[in-house]
C-alpha cells in the first residue's frame, strides 16, 4: 500500500478526477481524501513520474516533501471547514486545525508561515472571502444571510473584511459580477 499526497484537491470532484487518473495508470485507490490518497500497490519511482505528469495536466500536484505535505494538509482541512464545516461553530481555527492533524498548532503555524509567506488565519480569511464571493455570485442569499452563514459577527464586520481583502465592498462586488473570483486551491 501507498499513501500519496496530491496538492490543489479541494473538491468532489477534484476527488473523481484523481481517481480517474490513478484507475488510468492502472492503480487501485482504497481511499480519496482532499490531498490524500491511498492506493493498494507499492508505486515505483518511474511509475510516479508518469502519475506526477497526468496530475499535473489536470492541477493538481503530486508532493513528496514532508513539509509541503502538512502544508497543505492544514489547508486542505481549512478548505473543508470553510465548504462544508459547519461555520456557525465556535471552535477556533487554532483548536480546530490541532484536533483535525493532530499537532500542535504553534508548530502548524510557524511551518505554514515559512512555506507560504503567510500565516494560517490570513489564509482563513481569505478562503472565507472567497466563498463569500461565490455565495454573493449566487444571488440566493442576502448579505445579512450571508454573514450568519460564514460566521461573522455582524454584516458589517464581513463588509469590512471583505473590502480590506478585496478592495471593494460587497455590493461594488455584486455590481461587478463576480468576475473578480478565485478557484479555493488558487488562494
Amino acid at each position: 500500500m501507498t499513501t500519496l499526497h496530491i496538492k490543489n484537491m479541494v473538491c468532489d470532484r477534484c476527488k473523481m478526477a484523481v481517481g480517474m487518473v490513478l484507475t488510468a495508470a492502472g492503480l487501485h485507490p482504497l481511499s480519496i481524501e482532499l490531498g490524500e490518497v491511498s492506493v493498494e500497490e507499492d508505486v515505483s519511482p518511474d511509475r510516479l513520474g508518469l502519475l506526477r505528469e497526468s496530475l499535473g495536466r489536470l492541477g493538481f500536484e503530486l508532493l513528496g516533501d514532508r513539509r509541503q505535505q502538512i502544508v497543505d494538509a492544514v489547508k486542505s482541512a481549512l478548505i473543508r471547514l470553510v465548504r462544508y464545516g459547519d461555520n456557525r461553530s465556535r471552535q477556533t481555527v487554532s483548536s480546530y486545525l490541532s484536533s483535525e492533524l493532530h499537532q500542535d498548532y504553534s508548530a502548524l503555524s510557524r511551518l505554514f508561515s515559512e512555506e507560504e509567506g503567510k500565516t494560517i488565519e490570513r489564509y482563513y480569511i481569505e478562503l472565507r472571502i472567497e466563498r463569500v464571493k461565490e455565495l454573493i455570485g449566487y444571488g440566493e442569499l442576502t448579505l445579512t444571510q450571508i454573514a450568519l452563514q460564514m460566521n461573522y459577527s455582524s454584516t458589517a464586520y464581513l463588509s469590512s473584511q471583505f473590502k480590506s481583502v478585496t478592495g471593494m465592498t460587497p455590493s461594488q462586488f455584486r455590481a461587478a459580477k463576480g468576475s473578480v473570483r478565485k478557484s479555493l486551491d488558487k488562494v
